[in-house]
């Protein structure tokens, strides 16, 4: 029997990519997207309206899933969204949302999904989290911050359900091609900032590395490998092999030795 694969935020980028394998292979895939109906063009797979700070939109979307399905095998948190901004200047309502869609939005999904799992005493659950949450960033602290947040979420959460034959690991992508700079929301450039020279040259820099960033389908290999896979482990990462390779020195170097690496990289 094909697996019911639920997939927040699949109407682009690494969502869509993994959305469109998984239905190639056979699989039983919804999507969700915040509003479908903007979007012109068709989907191999159905894309369900969700808002995934919203507990009653989320119930919504898992109810008429198991209505026509009756399980859900895998739920991948796909959803987020980006935030730049030096951390003195950012406005504290933006880094609160980011925080609802990316850390608790994903913990809201897993409840709505688990009291399902436990009845089919199986169940995976992938959140996607970001390389960019290993570590403190420049101009991108916030992001850092609630990425580092789900991964840890997911720690406690995956020990928690063990038990009941259900999987918890994080996927943490670097940087690939697709829409999210134009998703993100960029604390203004202030004229007289401290911090104007250096924001906007990081600003160009992460946009650079994300315009030459791999193909989403890398995301979409390592999801099936994870899905097919017997061992399920707690953390991956997958990216250019330099990001990959931040994420060991992290934990090998001391802080100080690290942070001049990172200051160095952003010309800081």
């Amino acid at each position: 029997m094909s697996k019911v694969v639920l997939i927040t935020g699949a109407s682009s980028g690494l969502g869509r990519a993994t959305a469109q394998h998984l239905y190639a292979l056979g699989y039983k895939v919804y999507g969700t997207s915040r509003d479908p109906k903007r979007y012109k063009e068709s989907f191999d797979f159905p894309l369900l309206p969700l808002e995934i700070t919203d507990q009653k939109s989320i119930q919504h979307c898992v109810n008429l899933i198991l209505e026509k399905e009756k399980f859900i095998d895998v739920l991948i948190n796909n959803a987020g969204v980006g935030i730049t901004g030096p951390m003195e200047e950012i406005d504290l309502d933006e880094v609160r949302k980011n925080f609802s869609t990316n850390c608790f939005g994903p913990l809201l999904m897993a409840q709505a999904v688990l009291p399902q799992m436990r009845v089919q005493k199986r169940g995976l659950i992938i959140n996607i989290t970001s390389i960019a949450g290993a570590m403190g960033l420049p101009f991108r602290g916030v992001y850092s911050a609630s990425k580092s947040a789900l991964s840890i979420l997911s720690e406690s959460l995956r020990i928690e359900v063990k038990s009941f034959g259900i999987e918890v690991c994080t996927l943490a992508p670097g940087d690939y091609a697709t829409d999210i700079a134009s998703r993100r929301y960029h604390a203004p450039i202030v004229e007289n900032s401290p911090y104007k020279k250096a924001y906007q040259s990081s600003l160009a820099s992460m946009n650079s590395h994300v315009d030459n960033g791999n193909s989403p389908l890398e995301i979409a290999l390592e999801i099936e490998k994870i899905i097919t896979n017997s061992k399920v482990n707690v953390h991956y990462f997958q990216g250019p092999i330099m990001q990959k390779l931040s994420v060991i020195l992290k934990r090998i170097l001391p802080a100080n030795q690290f942070e001049r690496l990172i200051m160095n990289h952003y010309k800081l």
